[in-house]
């Protein structure tokens, strides 16, 4: 080999080398056949294409053409991986990040439900996001995520785990209530009976924490919404603190009953009368690539279809409508 030979074989390697995650659900024949595209993609391109077990396991049962893909933990470590293409809605987009949490990949969603609040682009304009994918033109956007842990009576640490939009303490049987003290860095704000506890990231303001009236928080802005739940108390409205608080709920000891903590509505664990949940922001924070940087006014009136007939804005003074005020659904 000479040295003029040297560079283009370090490049083909390194290119070969490149593993993109791909997490789908074999739910629905269109989802198969985007990943098919997917892994065609990337292949064609000289990237790796890499499957969670489970995913790699659903999308072959359900009859997909996808050959024999690299699996997650098993061929390619986390760490390996340079970013998530997520083919679904914001439940995938979720999923995505926890199978990446221990390692640095961005999440790219694709959105092929409903809603997707998540996700960066639709499936009309998949093989563009693709494209763009493999030739790295997309930008990482940290949003923060939320550290939660569990202690018993004596203060001792049961359970940890962390949150990208919300962790939740509700009541675990419908004719129950909680019986709840919120505090606020270790000092106690109010005790009421409620039907549970919601407390959210900006980037969980549209979801669970948007179901139970709390606030729609900019990205841009960090805090953590405290917001109840069918709460029986005067003093039960939401709060918003900064990233630098700590929040806990803590189930009391007269609770007929016991509470139940979901965390993304992916993770889970039980809460006996006496339990605390405290959160706080986590050190590490969830990477999204985006492919439109744009507004979040222009994403909050697409998704939610918001009627915007009669705004007169800049255009009516200037003529010209700001880059990013595209508001097409």
């Amino acid at each position: 080999m000479n040295n003029a030979d040297a560079p283009h074989d370090t490049q083909d390697h390194a290119q070969a080398e490149r593993s993109i995650l791909v997490v789908a659900h074999a739910h629905r024949a269109e989802t198969v056949t985007a990943a098919e595209r997917v892994v065609d993609a990337l292949r064609a391109a000289g990237a790796r294409p890499v499957f969670a077990p489970d995913d790699a396991e659903e999308l072959l049962a359900a009859g997909s053409t996808l050959g024999d893909v690299a699996l997650l933990g098993r061929d390619v470590p986390v760490g390996e991986v340079e970013l998530a293409i997520v083919l679904g809605g914001d439940g995938t987009i979720l999923r995505a990040a926890e199978l990446v949490r221990d390692g640095r990949a961005p999440v790219l969603g694709i959105n092929m439900g409903h809603v997707g609040f998540l996700a960066e682009t639709e499936r009309d304009d998949m093989d563009e996001a693709v494209r763009r994918v493999i030739a790295r033109e997309y930008e990482v956007e940290e949003r923060m995520a939320l550290q939660v842990r569990v202690k018993d009576t004596v203060d001792s640490v049961i359970y940890e785990t962390w949150a990208l939009n919300e962790a939740t303490v509700e009541k675990a049987s419908r004719e129950r209530m909680l019986e709840v003290v919120v505090e606020i860095d270790g000092r106690p704000l109010s005790t009421f009976g409620c039907d549970g506890m919601v407390v959210s990231t900006p980037t969980g303001s549209t979801a669970y924490n948007f179901s139970a009236g709390g606030p729609v928080i900019w990205p841009t802005v960090e805090a953590i919404a405290v917001v109840p739940l069918s709460a029986h108390a005067l003093f039960a409205k939401p709060l918003v603190v900064g990233p630098e608080h700590s929040v806990a709920i803590e189930v009391l000891e007269r609770t007929n009953g016991t509470g139940i903590l979901w965390c993304d509505g992916r993770r889970s664990h039980d809460l006996p009368p006496g339990a605390r949940v405290v959160v706080r922001r986590s050190e590490r924070p969830v990477r999204l690539a985006r492919l439109h940087p744009a507004q979040f006014t222009d994403r909050l009136v697409r998704k939610f279809r918001l009627p915007v007939e009669g705004w007169r804005g800049p255009a009516a003074i200037t003529g010209v409508l700001p880059v990013s005020a595209e508001v097409a659904p």
